[in-house]
């Protein structure tokens, strides 16, 4: 018997030489019942360009959903991928995230009823980007040897994830709220969930916390979290720092939301359109 489809849904942003070696981290996976849909920001035709290209080498299912570039909605183009995935779970990535190739089998075994898992990863510096884009080096075929280089001069923060494999038990279940390891570059839940607290709330404008909105909206609903580390780390490739002139904006809302008990999104994904800020939609893949 098959599994389940998964929806992987993987945000990116005029970036395309990054989100092809996530794309080529995303194709082979060892778990064989997932899709993926990139969730685009605004990006110039360069990164349509590069989808299509990986499209044509697999038989994996690739979605492009994207929208008019206005400025930073990763809640936005989220929703919209959330809208059109076909899976009844669904993992969230960004498009300068490499997957091992075991990520999304992780997810699989880490998915519960009523929990929502927010996962880790290994930050690589600038030296080591730019290598692995220019070299087109696949990360997750990389041996010890190559990992433990990277570590002693510093290119990578840790490496141990990437040989010690955690089951799911007691302590990876979060209690309370916590800011602390919420990404939204690494994340899942069921469709269920998400639609019960109106998906990512597009009424955050600019960079930041976001992700912790939707991560307390499903705790005051219920869902609790659980932490993927080690078990789901992905290689987060560097880059220059967003603007986060909305950053304590952003901030303050969140923690309002802490003490009110908020649920559901302001904007979420009830007031999606098919029109909707012209958006499009193109499958890739053929059936």
């Amino acid at each position: 018997m098959t599994d389940p489809l998964i929806s992987v849904i993987v945000t990116t942003y005029n970036r395309p030489d990054a989100l092809e070696r996530v794309l080529a981290g995303c194709i082979e996976q060892y778990d064989p019942s997932y899709e993926i849909i990139v969730a685009d920001d605004g990006s110039s035709d360069d990164t349509r360009s590069t989808i299509e290209r990986i499209a044509e080498t697999t038989p994996i299912q690739i979605h492009h959903v994207w929208q008019p570039d206005q400025g930073f909605r990763a809640a936005a183009i989220r929703n919209k991928g959330i809208a059109h995935a076909r899976g009844d779970y669904l993992i969230f990535l960004d498009g300068d995230c490499v997957p091992q190739h075991d990520f999304v089998m992780q997810h699989r075994l880490l998915a519960q009823g009523g929990c929502v898992v927010t996962g880790s990863r290994i930050l690589l510096d600038e030296a080591l980007t730019r290598e692995v884009i220019e070299q087109k080096i696949p990360l997750p075929r990389q041996p010890a040897g190559f990992w433990l280089k990277q570590r002693l001069a510093g290119h990578a923060n840790k490496i141990a994830p990437l040989f010690i494999k955690l089951p799911d038990s007691a302590w990876r279940r979060v209690k309370k709220f916590k800011w602390r390891g919420i990404k939204s570059c690494n994340m899942s839940a069921w469709r269920r969930d998400l639609e019960q607290v109106n998906g990512f709330d597009e009424s955050f404008v600019g960079w930041g916390h976001e992700d912790a909105d939707l991560v307390l909206r499903l705790a005051n609903h219920g869902v609790q979290r659980k932490l993927g580390a080690y078990a789901t780390e992905i290689f987060h490739l560097w880059h220059r720092e967003q603007a986060r002139d909305q950053e304590s904006s952003n901030y303050a809302r969140v923690a309002a939301r802490l003490n009110d008990g908020c649920v559901r999104a302001e904007k979420g994904l009830a007031e999606l359109t098919d029109d909707s800020d012209s958006y499009s939609v193109s499958n890739l893949s053929a059936d």
